[in-house]
């Protein structure tokens, strides 16, 4: 009877439960039903043609389907450059939204997998909901990424179909608006046309994000930009999702939508586990499009993307653990034709089902982006334990590799065994006979211990230590890795690791955690293999960037620990303030020294000379009791109000100033206010805005500057000094790199807020102003392709990277004999040089194809000086190079005087992309050198006293 009575009982409880299950879901379908319709907030159906909605309008709607919809909570997750709120919805069912809490803590449990075993892993994986994070807009012409966020929600919190409810029960969907800002410009432009048939994204007036357009696809291992530091924050210290989807546009032509698998190489510090991820997530979106009669996908070499470079959106998530996923999509607003291309008409590996040439409408671009984003979807619903254990086992490995002796397999160290093989081959090939018919079983096991030579081990950490010069920067580079989820340590007193002392405070990364592959990446050279077509022999050329380590280009000093090591350390929560600086000797002071080596003694200056201070460089080195200042240091006299200033910056930007009883001697510069006016465009320069972001954060006074107000001459009534950035100056007038098209005159259909800034740099007729501003005592200072403006004045100089063609002629080396695409290459620099002031002897510049320079016989007579040049042999520090003996001896830094003024030309852009800190005080002590005075310290000082 007690069993018969437990039965009914638990059939009672379980038709109870059926009831109340059916209960919830009639509620749940029924609220469902009264959710409001993209067609009933905007007036037309996202995808019709020639119509966009902004950023404004979808939050307008992101809020209303908020409040109608229990399966969504929108948040902010940060302001952006311009000030806009930065949205993230957060999808999934409501009982998963009921403990959100629980299910962030397990995704982030899982992805630091640290203090877990495999199976405690295994449960927590049974137990958690996958994450993914689907984004767009982060390129804001790319329209069918904004448009697509609409939808995707819509659809989410509307649909009840048994695949969205198993995507809702299984799934934690974020949905990231990449660029609001960016945002808001081009639809708006799009949209100001009222004849639909006229609106174009031609011509929007201004970069699509505040400073750096296109570039913010590049931030995100430095992140200095908002909606990068807040996209970072969400991935890689709050929610960790295992598939990141990034949406961009356009495709190959003859195909409508690439996706993964990618092309190679991928990078070798890789987990294999997450490139073996991105193919199968590309697989499944490849079958979906096919299944669904979506035709026009292409993969691999069908497009020209792949996974090795760091600093992505996506590509940084593969340093992470994390499965990247890009795809590109024909259209927008717009209709378009798809061409005709024979060869895409064929099926292949890179397009299994190709597409027929045809008129393209948006809300097919709309639809094929709906399919990809179910797709994800549905791969990660099926393989929910696989992605959220895997994730573990990825991080598990990386803390198993940083903990004992492991040996990353490096492209070079392969070629040097083939090289030994060789050579040993070639030795014995005389004493012996070949034996036929015998196929080979492998080399010998001794040159595979090659690659286990003790000294090629992998780091067990990086030390940075507190006494270094650099230690400023060295802040700096530690909340970048923070920023991206790195654990850093720092030491809580002195301690000692092997045979070395470090001080406290100094930074310690250990590679025992999750994110090793993300450390080694910063810390290590990248070492790209050589890649050829298989047909022509060809070298391929990189996608993007290939050597990038963050360490060289910012110019720290650390040490690379071999062994196992610890000590009082401290893990450090959140980025780092800089450390408080000194003030030493105030005592009888008459002035203050302050080094030049650090970047943000130029803060300083620019507050000093702002508040009425001195400021000197010293031309010599000067003995300043235990301290040897070396030349270019900076010297400011005691007045009544110089001791308050340089405290608080003392203890707001952690800068030490040294103080000295007797006031230095000798030749030194005295520093001068200056008014900067830096070029930019219709459209918006990247490389000027860049430039822009740089000069706020070193608080130097400037202002933009359009090619109309250079044309009108004059131009030493208003500035002191012009900065010209990569794409100011054309080769000849004929270039064609306006990116806007906007050649002559005013088009109507510019706002008369923006017809200032048309028109372009020409030789014509902006040169010869810029001949006269420096020959009136101006300064120029000209960065990458711009320094073809010391040919253009026709300076002693001609460009290196050239060969002479028959008929007399000369033209860029051919890409197939010479090429370094961003990578790091070792020059010398002549730190006596006010140039070089502050910057070492030997550092690493960040070069991209960029210009080169021979000087002529006569250049050193007319007042051509070389500032930084490549050593005969030059140096590869990271990345890839062909034909690099073609840079021997060539001269990459130019200090040339061109009447009373002075012009500097950098070949490689000394402040790329805000990362190469190293060399960010060419471009500062430029600023000022040009306009500093010639004087004798004691002349000066004693007058002035």
């Amino acid at each position: 009877m007690w069993v018969k009575g437990v039965l009914v009982n638990r059939m009672i409880r379980s038709i109870l439960l059926v009831l109340l299950i059916q209960i919830l879901t009639s509620s749940t379908l029924q609220a469902e039903s009264v959710i409001t319709s993209p067609l009933k907030q905007f007036g037309f159906d996202i995808g019709d043609d020639y119509q966009l909605f902004n950023y404004a309008q979808l939050v307008e709607y992101w809020k209303k389907l908020e409040r109608e919809s229990a399966r969504m909570v929108l948040v902010e997750i940060g302001k952006t450059a311009e000030g806009r709120s930065q949205l993230m919805s957060i999808i999934t069912s409501p009982e998963n939204q009921a403990a959100l809490d629980r299910y962030k803590w397990i995704s982030r449990e899982l992805a630091l997998a640290k203090n877990l075993n495999d199976d405690e892993a295994h449960v927590l994986a049974t137990e958690g909901k996958a994450v993914v994070w689907i984004d767009g807009g982060l390129h804001a012409t790319e329209a069918v990424g904004t448009q697509q966020l609409a939808v995707l929600v819509y659809e989410m919190v509307s649909r009840s179909d048994p695949e969205t409810m198993r995507f809702l029960k299984d799934v934690i969907l974020l949905v990231v608006h990449a660029n609001p800002d960016g945002h808001d410009l081009v639809a708006d432009w799009y949209m100001r046309e009222e004849d639909p048939t006229k609106r174009s994204m031609t011509g929007v007036p201004r970069l699509y994000q505040k400073y750096i357009g296109h570039d913010n696809n590049r931030d995100f291992y430095m992140s200095t930009q908002p909606e990068t530091g807040n996209m970072n924050r969400v991935m890689y210290r709050e929610w960790f999702p295992q598939i990141v989807y990034d949406h961009h546009q356009s495709s190959p032509d003859g195909a409508v939508l690439f996706t993964p698998p990618f092309y190679g190489p991928f990078n070798y510090l890789y987990d294999p586990i997450v490139m073996l991820e991105v193919d199968l997530v590309g697989a499944a979106m490849q079958n979906r499009l096919a299944v669904e009669s979506k035709p026009g996908a292409t993969r691999m070499r069908g497009g020209k993307y792949s996974t090795w470079w760091n600093g992505g959106l996506r590509t940084t998530a593969y340093f992470h653990n994390m499965v990247g996923i890009l795809t590109e999509i024909k259209g927008g607003p717009t209709p378009i034709e798809l061409p005709f291309l024979p060869e895409w008409q064929l099926p292949s590996p890179g397009i299994p089902y190709p597409i027929s040439p045809q008129k393209w409408h948006f809300r097919r671009s709309i639809e094929y982006s709906m399919t990809s984003n179910r797709a994800v979807l549905d791969v990660a619903s099926k393989y929910r334990e696989d992605f959220l254990f895997n994730i573990y086992r990825m991080g598990k490995n990386s803390i198993e590799r940083g903990s004992r002796d492991y040996w990353t397999i490096y492209p070079e160290r392969v070629e040097a065994v083939k090289a030994a093989l060789a050579e040993a081959k070639s030795k014995e090939k005389s004493k012996e006979e070949p034996r036929l018919g015998i196929r080979s079983r492998g080399e010998p096991l001794k040159f595979f211990n090659v690659l286990r030579d003790p000294d090629l081990r992998d780091p067990r950490g990086y030390i940075l230590p507190s006494s270094q010069p650099t230690f400023l920067t060295a802040t700096k580079f530690i909340n970048t890795l923070i920023k991206t989820g790195v654990v850093v340590h720092r030491g809580a007193s002195d301690f000692v690791v092997g045979d070395q002392s470090y001080p406290a405070g100094s930074y310690v990364i250990k590679t025992a955690q999750a994110f090793r592959p993300h450390i080694l990446s910063m810390f290590e050279p990248q070492n790209y293999p050589d890649n050829f077509a298989r047909l022509t022999g060809q070298s391929i050329q990189p996608y993007d960037s290939v050597g990038w380590t963050l360490a060289y280009q910012m110019g720290i000093e650390f040490d690379r620990i071999l062994e196992g090591f610890d000590g009082p350390l401290e893990e450090l929560n959140g980025p780092q303030e800089s450390p408080a600086g000194e003030i030493t000797g105030v005592v009888n002071a008459t002035g203050f020294t302050l080094s030049h080596q650090v970047n943000d003694s130029f803060i300083a200056v620019n507050r000093l000379l702002k508040s009425g201070e001195e400021v000197y460089w010293l031309k010599d080195s000067v003995d300043g009791g235990d301290t040897n200042h070396l030349p270019g240091t900076m010297y400011i006299p005691r007045k009544v109000s110089t001791l308050s200033i340089l405290k608080s910056m003392a203890a707001e930007f952690g800068l030490n100033f040294s103080g000295l009883t007797i006031n230095p001697a000798g030749a030194a510069l005295k520093l001068n206010p200056v008014r900067i006016g830096l070029w930019d465009r219709y459209g918006g320069s990247m490389a000027s805005g860049w430039l822009r972001w740089i000069l706020e954060q070193f608080e130097f006074p400037f202002e933009i500057v359009y090619p109309k107000v250079l044309d009108k001459g004059n131009l030493t009534s208003e500035f002191d000094v012009l900065i010209l950035a990569d794409d100011a100056v054309p080769y000849s007038d004929d270039d064609e790199s306006d990116s806007h098209g906007l050649r002559e005159g005013i088009p109507t259909n510019v706002p008369a807020e923006f017809r200032s800034r048309l028109g372009r740099v020409t030789l014509k007729k902006t040169v010869p102003h810029l001949r006269q501003f420096l020959e009136e005592g101006g300064t120029i200072v000209a960065i990458g392709h711009s320094t073809s403006l010391g040919v253009h004045l026709g300076l002693p100089i001609e460009e290196a990277l050239m060969e002479k063609l028959p008929s007399g002629e000369y033209r860029p080396l051919p890409r197939s004999e010479f090429s370094v695409p961003g990578s790091l290459l070792q020059v010398n620099v002549d730190s006596t040089n006010p140039l070089g002031y502050g910057v070492r002897k030997q550092v690493d510049v960040f070069f991209d194809n960029s210009p080169v320079f021979k000087l002529h016989p006569e250049a050193v007579t007319k007042g051509i000086r070389a500032v930084a040049w490549f050593s005969d042999w030059p140096k590869l520090r990271s990345g890839w190079s062909l034909g690099e003996h073609y840079l021997g001896g060539s001269v990459c830094i130019i200090d040339a005087s061109v009447g009373a003024g002075k012009l500097f030309l950098y070949g490689p852009e000394v402040t790329f992309r805000a990362q190469s800190h190293g060399t960010f005080k060419f471009l500062f002590n430029g600023i000022y050198y040009g306009t500093a005075e010639d004087v004798e310290l004691e002349t000066v000082l004693s007058s002035a006293g």
